[in-house]
């Protein structure tokens, strides 16, 4: 999974609509939604904002896992 699918599997599954994520967040709808459509990738201070508003990891906002897997390194190994 990437990220952007990752971001809105986790919004939706919280509750929230793309329009107050983009609230919570201090953007715009529209940079909200390219973040979603892998159009963009947020900053780091957006990233940890929006771990925080989702209660999960950076990790697993990040899909670390997924990409450790993918590359052949198991997390254990990190």
């Amino acid at each position: 999974m990437q990220f952007h699918e990752k971001l809105r599997a986790l919004r939706i599954s919280s509750g929230f609509t793309q329009h107050s994520m983009a609230e919570q967040l201090e953007i715009n709808d529209r940079s909200y939604q390219n973040y979603e459509y892998g159009k963009r990738e947020p900053d780091i201070k957006t990233l940890i904002l929006l771990s925080s508003i989702l209660k999960v990891s950076l990790d697993e906002l990040l899909c670390r896992e997924d990409y450790l897997r993918s590359h052949g390194v198991s997390a254990d190994e990190c």
